[in-house]
């Protein structure tokens, strides 16, 4: 019996990462802006890495199946990987499904990014059914970027009404309702379906520009209101003229991205900047016409030449609201970003408005000299506006937290991510992810 014991528990550690690492898109949406983030084959590794002297995934199965055999640093995959796709937070609750994710560079420019896509069914405990499609694809050089995703979902969204959570002192019932001041909390159910394309042109060295369309359509939405003034949404829609149970959202998109990160999976240093206007029209099949602008700023600083994996990481996110109006399940909020995982600490859409913005902070370092474990210490800041005066900026609300990183591949800076994080109001929650946040 004594000499079965390291086997049995190296077996039921495979076990556990087997299952942890399909943990990619643990948010019950997705789009085709955040498949870089789902990537297992982005950038080549710089010669900084050392990635010989590192220990990952890879290895660790080499070490059980064949323990006598050399690391083959020659060897490449073949950029196709099919994984369980098990997730946990609390927005979907757990989720079980399969996942295929893959990857090949176009060319023989070795500066061309790699282009990816990937597809997954799964289910969660909470009766969320999901499925998508989503590429990303680079043209040699990268001279061209084709981005877009399709969704068909059945969703539950929790809803903890409209704000940043400021305290609600007025006398109106509506408005109290809508601002939930006792954090209640609601199931909105529906039917999601989403088609979106981009195409970006690189215009100079590191800035590309893009334009493309979406088309966004949520049908038999259920907030069970048995007298349409009960819940946060309902009033919010018969405020801003939405039926009750369905709704369209098309609109034109456009952007400016500017990227000299270098790596979209784990990155040691550089900038990614990402501004969007979106326009949707009422002419092209949209509920309402609305004009929104986003922003997403990102800065990696490395503190260590011997150890670039040491990294002060800091993020900023916000969604505003220009013009028109927005359907009640589409306003920016709690991890509304493009990777939906801002805010942790809290359920997606926990604080939400018109307008939004979202600042994190991250310090990222090794715990084993392989590298094979690291850790994390992070924090964020949200604000929004309400429809009761608060203004956005005027009022924050803190999340933070920490977490355990597992090296999963090493060429490609994959890490495992096992977050918990403490927000306001009780809010408390396990975070798995494919990747870092930001």
């Amino acid at each position: 019996m004594q000499c079965r014991k390291p086997a049995l528990l190296k077996w039921s550690f495979l076990l556990l990462l087997v299952g942890v690492q399909g943990f990619a898109y643990g948010q019950a949406t997705t789009s085709a802006d955040s498949l870089r983030e789902d990537s297992l084959r982005a950038s080549r590794p710089l010669p900084a890495d050392n990635i010989n002297k590192q220990y990952d995934f890879g290895d660790l199965l080499r070490n059980i199946f064949h323990p006598q055999r050399k690391a083959d640093t020659l060897h490449k995959g073949s950029g196709i990987t099919v994984v369980p796709n098990i997730a946990a937070n609390p927005t979907i609750g757990g989720q079980l499904g399969i996942k295929a994710v893959a990857g090949r560079k176009l060319g023989n420019d070795p500066h061309t990014l790699f282009s990816t896509a990937a597809t997954s069914a799964s289910i969660t405990t909470k009766g969320i059914i999901y499925f998508y499609f989503t590429h990303n694809v680079f043209t040699p050089g990268n001279k061209w970027n084709f981005q877009g995703n399709l969704v068909a979902a059945k969703t539950v969204t929790p809803d903890f009404g409209l704000g940043i959570g400021n305290k609600y002192t007025g006398k109106s019932a509506l408005d109290s309702v809508l601002a939930d001041p006792t954090h209640k909390g609601y199931a909105i159910r529906s039917y999601y379906y989403n088609f979106r394309e981009k195409v970006y042109k690189n215009v100079a060295k590191n800035l590309f520009v893009g334009a493309g369309m979406s088309f966004e359509f949520r049908t038999k939405i259920d907030n069970k209101d048995t007298t349409g003034y009960s819940t946060p949404s309902s009033i919010y829609n018969h405020r801003h003229g939405f039926p009750q149970d369905h709704y369209w959202a098309n609109g034109f998109l456009f952007n400016v991205q500017y990227i000299t990160r270098d790596n979209p999976n784990r990155a040691y240093r550089g900038i990614y900047f990402d501004a969007g206007l979106r326009l949707n029209q009422q002419w092209i099949g949209s509920t309402k016409n609305s004009i929104q602008i986003t922003t997403d700023f990102r800065k990696y600083f490395s503190l260590s030449t011997s150890s670039p994996e040491t990294v002060f990481a800091i993020w900023n996110w916000g969604s505003y609201l220009v013009t028109g109006a927005i359907p009640y399940l589409e306003l920016p909020g709690t991890g509304r970003d493009g990777t939906f995982r801002s805010g942790r600490g809290y359920t997606s859409q926990y604080f939400k408005g018109t307008q939004f913005n979202d600042t994190e902070a991250e310090l990222r370092f090794p715990i084993l000299a392989n590298k094979f474990l690291s850790g994390v210490a992070f924090a964020n800041l949200q604000t929004g506006n309400d429809e009761h005066g608060t203004k956005i900026f005027q009022v924050f609300q803190p999340g933070y937290g920490a977490g355990l990183r597992v090296l999963f591949n090493k060429s490609t800076r994959t890490n495992l991510a096992l977050d918990y994080a403490f927000g306001k109001f009780g809010r408390k929650g396990f975070f798995l992810n494919l990747n870092e946040t930001f």
